[in-house]
């Protein structure tokens, strides 16, 4: 495990591209599961002050490619620390290999993964980090919507933000649960997404009062290009931060 502060930094001014690496304290870590196995993953925290709040990111398919470094996660992390102070914690699901490592245990079908997100919300609790919110993305998003109500982890987050969610294993009763738990929920819904689209996630979703849908015009289920990712990590850090309304610089500000 290591813990260091990126020393090199672009210029501030300097356009915000897609490997662009803002100043943070990163960490590599461990989860450890209930049944047994270890996690592999990264906390990525403010460099020179507390966290507002916490992310934790649970990560597309990874059958399909999905994997902590999936690039909207991996341009959280480098970027949301020193833009809007918050502590991003990614971490690769059982049996899933990024270059940070290989998680231990093989693709459960979203069964055994519940003990992958509970390990990740005790991580944060142990580590005393504030304010947890679940970031669920594609595969993501049903492992936040069937177990993110249970009473370990409702009790310890605040709500959710889903991107791209297809409601293929997580069913009616699932989001029933959600909508007893009161939780916020904010559900980003891509204009030409693959699996669901707008007028059917509002109809799905309308089981929870407290969902909120926004339809994202011209964007797709993977949220390819700068113009989307941009409006991903906004209403992310809107969402996390209780704000009405975030724009997130464009060019490297002071730091």
């Amino acid at each position: 495990m290591s813990r260091h502060s990126d020393l090199t930094a672009p210029a501030p001014g300097d356009d915000i591209r897609a490997n662009t690496v803002l100043p943070a304290l990163r960490e590599e870590i461990e989860l450890h599961t209930e049944d047994g196995l270890t996690l592999v993953g990264e906390l990525a925290l403010p460099l020179d002050t507390e966290p507002a709040a916490t992310l934790i990111m649970l990560h597309p398919l990874p059958t399909h490619g999905g994997f902590m470094d999936s690039h909207v996660y991996r341009k959280a992390s480098l970027r949301l620390p020193a833009l809007a102070d918050l502590a991003v914690l990614r971490f690769n699901t059982r049996g899933t290999s990024s270059p940070r490592g290989t998680s231990e245990g093989s693709f459960d079908e979203g069964v055994g993964e519940r003990y992958d997100l509970e390990a990740a919300v005790r991580f944060a609790l142990e580590r005393g980090l504030p304010d947890l919110w679940l970031v669920g993305w594609s595969f993501g998003t049903e492992l936040v919507l069937k177990y993110g109500s249970s009473e370990e982890v409702a009790s310890a987050v605040k709500g959710a933000v889903l991107l791209s969610p297809p409601l293929h294993r997580a069913d009616d009763d699932d989001l029933r649960r959600w909508a007893a738990s009161s939780l916020p929920l904010r559900v980003l819904v891509p204009e030409h997404d693959d699996y669901l689209q707008g007028p059917e996630a509002r109809r799905r979703f309308s089981l929870i009062p407290q969902a909120e849908v926004i339809e994202v015009p011209e964007a797709k289920h993977l949220w390819v290009g700068e113009r989307f990712v941009r409006i991903c990590l906004d209403r992310i850090t809107e969402k996390a931060l209780g704000l009405p309304q975030v724009e997130l610089p464009s060019a490297v500000p002071p730091l």
